[in-house]
């Protein structure tokens, strides 16, 4: 039985042009010179986001990392919304490595927001020296572990206009920028305004084997690459990787068909009784009875997905057709009685 792995949208394939531009790029060594195609991956990165510069690093977590780097001295505290990929699934390194003392906000403005007025609330005055400073408020648009909510754009201005008016700087995780643009049917740079660092993913939706960037200013971006040599991450003739990037970035106007695909899926899930969501974009959390049972039965019938607390995550991606999808839908409907929650 062929399996349909909608685990994340990180277990896709290099397609066959990523794997032909890889073997033909041009490169260079980064550390000295720069490599070429390198330079040409993070121009485009950074015109696409309204940023100044960008630079490319090996992963998300690291990207996230050398942002909080550069915000945080050590004691710092820092604002994120509640379950936050820098605060629960980055192992610690905002606070052993960036020195961050970091602050959960609850969900007040939707499902992965927090509302302005929290904001404020939570920076506070400044206070006495022996107070805790909050410096930088990290936002994340998708929210991946709220169900890949999306920010939209009003909001976002309201929350990075209240970090200002705080003197906080502003971190955005944006490893799935691309998702909340293509649901709100703007450019990424729409979702960017106002955020003094970016992080962005090439490896979550849009096919790339590997590779994240980290935007800013140019003094920023240039700290920044001092950074990822500190944490080990030197690129030689990162040329290779960034050909596969430049490719992904190809398939940004495709991503509302990953959106559509899990649509289809929430859909077909609340027809066999299934307490599915409607999904804002490629992220489908359904609530379960037994998440560990859930998981068992679908994998014995092909279909991958992943636990999310008490619910199960499943995310359609480049790699899953739509003929997939409804086959996924007919192994799941004899299952449908371990993924109703009455």
């Amino acid at each position: 039985m062929r399996s349909i792995d909608l685990r994340s949208d990180t277990v896709t394939q290099p397609s066959k042009e990523m794997r032909a531009a890889m073997a033909a790029a041009e490169v260079g060594d980064d550390v000295l010179e720069r490599d070429p195609t390198m330079v040409r991956l993070e121009g485009w990165v950074a015109e696409l986001l309204g940023m100044e510069a960008a630079l490319w690093v090996p992963s998300g977590c690291m990207g996230n990392l050398i942002a909080l780097m550069l915000h945080l001295k050590r004691g710092d505290r820092f604002l994120a919304p509640a379950q936050a990929h820098v605060l629960g699934s980055e192992l610690g390194t905002a606070a052993w490595l960036a020195g961050g003392m970091p602050e959960a906000l609850a969900w007040e403005g939707g499902p992965g927001r927090p509302t302005p007025a929290q904001v404020t609330k939570a920076a506070g005055t400044p206070g006495p020296y022996y107070t805790l400073h909050t410096t930088l408020l990290c936002l994340e648009n998708t929210h991946n572990f709220a169900g890949g909510t999306v920010t939209p754009r009003e909001e976002h201005r309201a929350l990075v206009a209240a970090a200002k008016a705080a003197k906080l700087a502003v971190h955005l995780d944006g490893a799935r920028i691309w998702h909340a643009a293509a649901a709100l049917g703007l450019p990424p740079s729409a979702l960017t305004e106002g955020a003094d660092t970016v992080q962005v993913c090439l490896s979550k939706g849009l096919g790339a084997p590997m590779g994240s960037l980290v935007c800013g200013s140019k003094p920023a971006v240039a700290e920044a690459r001092r950074l990822r040599k500190m944490l080990g991450g030197g690129v030689r003739q990162g040329g290779v990787v960034a050909a596969a990037g430049l490719v992904a970035l190809d398939y940004l106007p495709r991503i509302v068909e990953d959106h559509a695909k899990t649509r289809r899926l929430a859909e077909g899930m609340r027809a066999f009784g299934i307490a599915a969501p409607v999904p804002e974009t490629n992220i489908l959390l359904v609530p379960v009875p037994n998440a560990a049972a859930a998981l068992a039965a679908l994998e014995a019938v092909g279909v991958r997905a992943l636990p999310v607390g008490s619910a199960v995550r499943f995310i359609p991606h480049r790699d899953v057709e739509m003929a997939d999808i409804e086959e996924a839908l007919r192994r799941i409907e004899p299952l449908a009685y371990l993924l109703r929650t009455a």
